[in-house]
């Protein structure tokens, strides 16, 4: 046996494999108590989720080397590299027995405006895997040219092509800065994912200006490992000064009903802060599950459409409704870990809109652990150092992974398994930064703080 399985026993693979699953099975039990329970009785609470994590960590360090193969319908090693296909075939036998988790499916809303289509390419390029789903959404301000070279890119790029994974939107929203046509947008996106497939677990919001700090084999890796309800989103109830600049007011976001871009319209009148349910805010990037999800576009309670309604004259809606819902559900409420899974640089104090990410920071970048960072401006040179240096991306290429069993000068050439997954060292950097936030005294002691 070659690689990295060369020194694993897999009997012990096995019994780490059973371990994880208790371990996700009482996270899943943990996070269905009621929330006044979990606060009441935390004496229990915090050993059980500490041996939960320590379990968890404990297999995924065990595991981090390791690759693990499912079925894909539409793969076979017929089409793989004869060099390397006896390879992954005895990885997936061993694999298969092991009983790992299988990885799971995210569906990325990747958004832009005029000007960002060739970096949405990019950025899809980085965080593209076959075993994902990715919508593209130019907005109505950029040239339809602009719109059809990024569908044409997609329609003739062999691998979406063979995976079938990635979509563009063709009938384009028109969405104003600090408007409500932001959030109807997201919600478009997210309903159009949800009705393009049905497997997939986890909803995650992009910019163009946003990129990825490890690769999609990192991030599956790690996931893997999670209950598939949690919702990385971070929140508060501290409205702050928010409240006199952006609850009180009341603004009319003109996209709603014209064809041509416009600022909001701020109104004379004002409004006192909401009784009916509690405000919070916080980042507009989310990782939200799809359970979630389909809560908020289904709405078998009224509360979603109840709190859209409200946020239709907010001032930057995506900083608040998705975090007001949550915290606001009686179901959901208990899901939520307090991060937006970015890093994100800000002035001191913070301005209106953070700084953009340059080589200076590219060490801090690596080691804060999260899985995406923002924002970039267009080509800027420390996009190439994390290429080169965490996502192993050659230029106009796929960050490689499991899946891509090619020649070493262009590896996603030839495509493997779709579940395959090699994870590298930024899964341990993610990983790290997930157990963080899923201790004692940042998960449950920081989930919807103020219901």
């Amino acid at each position: 046996m070659k690689g990295a399985l060369t020194h694993i026993d897999l009997p012990i693979r096995a019994r780490l494999s059973r371990t994880s699953q208790r371990a996700a099975d009482g996270m899943k039990k943990l996070m269905q108590v009621p929330f006044s329970l979990a606060t009441m009785e935390r004496k229990w609470l915090s050993p059980l989720l500490a041996s939960t994590m320590i379990s968890i960590l404990l297999l995924l360090l065990a595991t981090l080397n390791l690759g693990y193969r499912g079925h894909h319908p539409s793969i076979g090693t017929n089409r793989m590299d004869p060099s390397r296909a006896q390879n992954v075939q005895e990885i997936t036998e061993e694999e298969q027995m092991a009983g790992l988790p299988p990885p799971p499916k995210l569906a990325y809303l990747i958004s832009g405006t005029k000007g960002d289509g060739f970096r949405m390419q990019r950025t899809l390029q980085a965080l593209y895997h076959p075993h994902n789903y990715y919508l593209l959404h130019l907005d109505l301000e950029a040239p339809e040219k602009e719109r059809m070279d990024l569908a044409v890119y997609v329609k003739h790029e062999p691998v979406f092509q063979e995976a079938g994974n990635v979509f563009v939107v063709g009938k384009a929203n028109l969405v104003t800065y600090k408007g409500s046509t932001m959030i109807a947008t997201t919600l478009h996106g997210a309903a159009i994912l949800l009705r393009k497939a049905k497997d997939w677990d986890w909803f995650i919001n992009l910019s163009a200006s946003d990129y990825p700090l490890i690769t999609q084999d990192d991030l599956l890796h790690v996931f893997s490992y999670l209950p598939k309800d949690l919702n990385f989103i971070e929140h508060t109830s501290d409205i702050g000064w928010k409240e006199e600049q952006r609850v009180k007011p009341i603004i009319i976001d003109p996209g709603l009903y014209q064809k041509t871009k416009t600022d909001i319209y701020w109104m004379t009148q004002r409004r006192a802060v909401p009784s009916a349910f509690r405000l919070f805010t916080g980042s507009a990037w989310v990782v939200l599950s799809r359970s979630f999800i389909e809560y908020t576009i289904m709405g078998w309670e009224n509360l979603p459409r109840t709190v859209l309604m409200y946020y239709a004259n907010f001032v930057s809606s995506p900083e608040g409704y998705f975090h007001t819902v949550l915290c606001n559900s009686q179901e959901f409420r208990n899901t939520t870990v307090n991060h937006d899974l970015h890093f994100i640089a800000w002035d001191t104090p913070p301005k209106q809109h953070p700084l953009s990410l340059t080589v200076k920071f590219f060490k801090d970048m690596s080691n804060s652990g999260a899985p995406f960072a923002r924002k970039f401006n267009k080509d800027d040179p420390v996009l190439d150092k994390i290429d080169a240096e965490l996502l192993h991306r050659k230029k106009h290429g796929f960050s490689p992974g499991g899946w891509c069993v090619g020649p070493d000068d262009n590896p996603c050439s030839v495509r493997g398994d779709y579940s395959l997954l090699k994870p590298g060292p930024g899964a341990r950097r993610f990983e790290d930064l997930v157990v963080r936030l899923l201790l004692p005294e940042n998960f449950r002691s920081r989930q919807c703080v103020g219901v």
